[in-house]
């Protein structure tokens, strides 16, 4: 009887610090800067998913590069432009729109200690172009 008082006792101690593991996952959440520093994505739940919309911009312009015409007199504060799904804990992978050029690229996201690093790709993970976020909040 005491084997077995003894194995509760351990599982219940092996629980106990699993939890606060599992409740302290990184949170990507929040608001990040660009590596340029011009541009403010806050990134929020939505869904299913992590959502980026551009919150300020030191030169505020409208999305002129888009390929929807009808699209390109609308401020680029505002746009939705991160679409991310959790894949593992701490990395995300979904869709990155670049404001500056108009595209859409395939895209990685991983929380780190300096931010958020991003990787957009193109010709399926081919050519890719990384960038790091800071968290400012």
């Amino acid at each position: 009887m005491f084997n077995i008082q003894k194995l509760t006792l351990s599982l219940l101690v092996v629980s106990a610090m699993a939890v606060p593991a599992m409740a302290q996952a990184p949170d990507i959440t929040g608001t990040y800067v660009n590596d340029t520093g011009r541009t403010k994505v806050r990134l929020s739940d939505c869904g299913a998913g992590i959502c980026g919309t551009v919150i300020w911009m030191s030169n505020p312009v409208n999305d002129v590069n888009n390929p929807d015409a009808s699209k390109r007199d609308r401020p680029v504060v505002g746009i939705q432009a991160v679409t991310l799904k959790p894949t593992d804990s701490g990395t995300y992978t979904g869709s990155l729109y670049n404001t500056e050029n108009g595209k859409t690229y395939s895209g990685k996201a991983k929380l780190s200690d300096k931010g958020i690093q991003l990787s957009g790709c193109v010709l399926g993970g081919l050519l890719c172009k990384d960038s790091t976020w800071r968290r400012v909040d």
